[in-house]
């Protein structure tokens, strides 16, 4: 089963991300609570953590793209 990884809300007024870095590539296995990626807020740069064990699927955000909360950003299946 696939799933949307989403960007998150990371602070009360957060409105949107902007992708730093991607840690994983499309076809690599990421595990439950493993690094995939990098998301810079207006005040901090997070580390987000796949909620899911499986295989990178699809990277639909491009590392220095800004996308408001819950655009989906990668597919996990």
């Amino acid at each position: 089963m696939a799933i949307d990884f989403k960007m998150p809300m990371l602070g009360e007024v957060m409105e949107e991300g902007r992708i730093v870095t991607w840690h994983k590539r499309i076809g690599e296995t990421v595990e439950k609570g493993e690094i995939i990626l990098e998301v810079e807020t207006d005040k901090v740069v997070m580390e987000l953590e796949s909620p899911t064990k499986g295989v990178l699927k699809a990277i639909l955000v491009a590392e220095g793209q800004s996308v408001p909360i819950n655009t989906v950003l990668a597919v996990i299946e």
